[in-house]
């Protein structure tokens, strides 16, 4: 069975065919629309465009920005923000005309890792997105842990655990809170801890370039950075103590991330032993639109 996966970004839409052994047979992408009405046809036009080359209708699963109230029904928390408010799993389902499974990007990140990937085999991965925003996902089994708000594994706009001297002051958070791991492990919490410090632009990736060729200022932001996400790993680990910890997003690449992490453990797990392993995707950029696609289990009609 050929399954379609949507990744909806705020920029681009991906979407890919996978066959039954998980291999990517077709992948397209097109900027994204800024627009409601837009998004809705341009993913009609994709899944019409896979199905006319593969011969018939598929199931779908779309990854997307935010989360779709159990309440409601309606969009919420997209940083496409003209999604939000929008009954966008009603309406997707109309202009297709099949049921379709959605979920978050994060959730689409870690089924995608949990299924084939770098957690394949575990039985309960904590999928991790570290980007300009940060997020997150459980899957237990295979499949996601969805909970009752529909926002499991949303630890990004948890406070940072274990508070420190280097913690302050705090910093406001968009969603309305402050500290979230959000304002200190994103690519622009980073930047603006760094800079806080020492002044100047640099972005993420240039004090990890900096760290690694040897300046002293970007090796203590990259400590205290990698310190932090530590903490913010064991608070989640004390609670669900998964047996791994996948780490993605554009921050997930910088070296020795998932070992600066691991390493910091010790100090903050409530455990005499540690065996959850922390490690990076296998899938890369490629893993949200998977996971959507896996959305639909190999059972699936």
């Amino acid at each position: 069975m050929i399954r379609i996966g949507i990744d909806l970004g705020g920029t681009k839409i991906e979407a890919i065919a996978i066959d039954p052994a998980g291999t990517i047979i077709d992948r397209r992408r097109i900027p994204a629309p800024q627009t409601y009405p837009g998004s809705l046809a341009a993913i009609s036009g994709l899944v019409q465009a896979i199905e006319d080359e593969h011969g018939g209708a598929c199931p779908v699963g779309i990854g997307h920005p935010g989360s779709i109230s159990p309440e409601t029904g309606l969009m919420r928390n997209a940083n496409s923000t003209w999604l939000n408010g929008q009954p966008f799993a009603q309406d997707i389902e109309a202009a297709l005309g099949r049921p379709v499974r959605l979920a978050n990007d994060a959730d689409c990140f870690t089924l995608s890792e949990a299924v084939d990937g770098a957690g394949q085999g575990a039985a309960i991965v904590f999928g991790i997105i570290l980007g300009t925003g940060v997020g997150g996902g459980i899957a237990i089994e295979g499949k996601l842990l969805r909970g009752a708000q529909g926002i499991a594994g949303e630890w990004g706009h948890n406070p940072l655990p274990w508070p420190k001297q280097s913690d302050q002051p705090a910093t406001a958070c968009w969603c309305g809170q402050s500290s979230c791991h959000e304002t200190w492990l994103s690519g622009p919490g980073l930047a603006r801890d760094h800079a806080s410090r020492n002044g100047g632009t640099l972005g993420a990736a240039e004090i990890f370039a900096a760290a690694t060729g040897g300046d002293a200022a970007a090796r203590h932001s990259v400590a205290l950075h990698g310190d932090r996400l530590a903490r913010g790993i064991a608070s989640v680990l004390n609670i669900i103590d998964a047996d791994v910890v996948v780490l993605g997003g554009g921050v997930s690449n910088a070296p020795g991330l998932a070992q600066r992490a691991a390493a910091g453990l010790p100090g903050y797990l409530f455990s005499d032993t540690i065996r959850t392993r922390i490690v990076t995707h296998s899938h890369g950029d490629s893993s949200g639109v998977r996971g959507a696609a896996w959305l639909w289990p190999a059972e699936a009609p």
